[in-house]
């Protein structure tokens, strides 16, 4: 049971205040990536939350803090820069749920995925910090040097992921802008030779290791707070599956593109037979 001190009590409730919000702002302005606007900023905001109801005096919790706010700082600045606070900026997989759900199927989605589940996600990959709480004044130990050695060089490598796709897409757009050919429609060097969503990949790993220390705070390797890691993965399954559907519409080549090239986790490419 919960005491009535207990700091979830005050992010279950943000939780609340934030879905009904979403909700209600993607009703009257019918933009519904509201939440993608606060994708970056809340896991960071509820993990430095946790540490400062421990008084910024645990230093597991403080590390915690310090590793998603970078993680919070890369990913704002790469979503502002391709215009996601813009406004009247939408998520571009929005419409096309749209257009295949109906408006009935859609607002449905919205009231139950969109706005809830989103919202409650951003809130559960940061619960190993509030497992850390519980066992804060543990000392740090090599798990968690393992952890952030690892979520750091995570974050590197979707930094530079992610500059790659963005430098390709420039590129596509200036050569468009010349009256050019655009070329190809994706990109398929740097580390997207190794991987077709690198910059996934490694967003999916750094919350695993977030959670590493929960396990290093309470020696269990199994814990409740990994459910929000879990999930988090479950929806790139499903979500990168519904985005590279609409690529294989766009670029037929992709289809080469993913006989060749792992989904995922980076791996030398194979040969075409």
């Amino acid at each position: 049971m919960l005491g009535p001190g207990d700091p979830l009590w005050g992010a279950v409730g943000a939780c609340a205040v934030l879905v009904a919000v979403c909700w209600l702002a993607s009703v009257v302005t019918g933009n519904y990536s509201q939440v993608d606007r606060l994708w970056s900023i809340l896991p960071a905001a509820y993990v430095g939350y946790f540490a400062a109801c421990a008084g910024w005096a645990d230093t597991r919790l403080n590390l915690m803090a310090l590793l998603t706010g970078l993680w919070g700082v890369r990913l704002t600045y790469n979503f502002a820069r391709k215009g996601g606070y813009r406004r009247g900026s939408e998520d571009y997989r929005w419409p096309e749920l749209r257009r295949l759900l109906g408006p009935i199927g859609f607002q449905i989605l919205n009231a139950t995925f969109i706005a809830p589940y989103q919202n409650l996600l951003l809130l559960l990959i940061a619960i190993p910090a509030y497992v850390a709480w519980g066992a804060r004044g543990t000392p740090l130990g090599a798990l968690d040097v393992l952890a952030a050695g690892a979520f750091l060089a995570f974050l590197v490598g979707e930094i530079v992921a992610d500059q790659q796709q963005w430098r390709f897409q420039c590129a596509k757009q200036e050569r468009r802008a010349r009256g050019e050919a655009s070329g190809p429609g994706f990109v398929t060097s740097g580390l997207f030779r190794f991987s077709r969503h690198p910059n996934f990949f490694c967003e999916m790993a750094m919350w695993w290791t977030i959670y590493l220390f929960a396990v290093a705070a309470t020696g269990r390797w199994l814990d409740w707070s990994m459910t929000g890691t879990i999930l988090l993965t479950l929806l790139f399954q499903g979500s990168t599956w519904f985005t590279e559907r609409m690529m294989l519409a766009k670029y037929p080549a992709y289809a080469a593109y993913r006989q060749t090239t792992s989904r995922f986790l980076p791996m030398i490419p194979t040969r075409r037979a």
